[in-house]
């Protein structure tokens, strides 16, 4: 089976095949256009930019997609795209284009939640490109697991016994951990998304420098918080006045291990009191190379075997192939005209 799929939710247009194989997933072509650069500017997304620039990106990226897989309309099986959550100019894009090709075509049309995407862009099991396949361990994954969602819009546990069968732990109470990035990077003067920076700045400091709070780290359920650790770094900001670069690089490096702090800490709490057989990641913050890091060594550090699945990078941040694999292996199609964007649609 090979699976078109589209992804607008937020900024990104984008488009990806898969082709399916006895529940092996093959990647076979991946082509995200980005408005970023004209948010940089704004130091945030602007809702109606990303929507102009999606409609004119959404039939060439579509066009490009097919053409590096080497298929034709006819070869595609399926169509699969996001229809929520996210900005309703940019969710209307996808879902009205993956609405007309499914009429036009004369193809099954499968609407997936933005929010599984995540978890699935690790089933995804090879990576085709001009030079070579990139294997993945996407077969070793078992149930029940639990995953993680860490993004600028979401922080989310779940709880997967099955295909089909994702049950909502916890999340979070106000800022997402992505988000958090962002803030703390605005008050550092740092540019938009500020995840990457940080990540780099980080590197030169001092994780131990400041005693930045982790909220919620011990709370009983599994929920999330960030935006008092986003206040005590405006609050030391304020105080210290000017920055330089080693007390930038501290504060990175400060707060970024308190967020991962949490994320660890609540995700292996849920993974024994679960008893689950595998850990996922996804999401933005998931391509953050210290928190997989500090995820592996945690889990040996608490003789844990249960093994951690992330990922590529390339698939952590918003990409169609993670909507189509999700929409293989929740392979609910409907019809066209029934199909609407819901930008508020969360877990069920």
């Amino acid at each position: 089976m090979r699976i078109l799929g589209i992804e607008t939710s937020c900024d990104e247009t984008a488009a990806a095949i898969i082709e399916t194989t006895d529940n092996k997933i093959s990647l076979l072509s991946n082509v995200i256009s980005s408005s970023l650069p004209l948010h940089s500017k704004t130091g945030g997304i602007i809702p109606e930019t990303a929507a102009r620039e999606q409609v004119k990106f959404i039939i060439p990226v579509i066009e490009q997609a097919l053409k590096e897989a080497n298929l034709h309309p006819p070869a595609i099986d399926a169509i699969a795209v996001t229809f929520g959550p996210g900005l309703i100019g940019s969710l209307l894009v996808g879902v009205e284009t993956a609405k007309t090709l499914s009429m036009i075509w004369n193809k099954p049309l499968i609407p997936v939640n933005h929010l599984y995407g995540h978890i699935y862009a690790n089933f995804i099991s090879e990576i085709h490109n001009s030079e070579f396949i990139i294997q993945n361990s996407a077969a070793e994954i078992e149930f029940p697991l639990i995953g993680l969602i860490a993004s600028g819009g979401h922080t989310d546990l779940i709880l997967m016994r099955k295909h089909g069968s994702i049950k909502w732990l916890g999340g979070t109470r106000d800022d997402a951990a992505g988000e958090a990035y962002d803030k703390i990077g605005r008050l550092l003067n740092l540019s938009y998304p500020a995840g990457p920076t940080i990540e780099e700045l980080a590197k030169k400091g001092n994780p131990k420098a400041f005693n930045f709070p982790r909220p919620m780290i011990g709370s009983a359920d599994f929920d999330f918080s960030f935006s008092g650790l986003k206040a005590s770094v405006s609050r030391k900001v304020q105080l210290m006045g000017r920055l330089d670069d080693k007390i930038t690089a501290d504060i990175c490096a400060s707060a970024q291990e308190a967020i991962i702090g949490v994320l660890i800490r609540k995700t292996l709490k849920a993974a024994k009191k679960y008893k689950v057989k595998s850990i996922l990641l996804g999401g933005g913050v998931a391509a953050n190379q210290k928190l997989r890091d500090s995820f592996e060594l945690e889990i040996r550090n608490l003789k844990l075997e249960i093994p951690l699945f992330v990922p590529e990078k390339s698939l952590c941040t918003d990409n169609a192939a993670m909507i189509a694999t999700a929409a293989y292996f929740n392979y609910r199609a409907v019809p066209w005209q029934k199909i609407m964007v819901n930008p508020e649609l969360y877990f069920d």
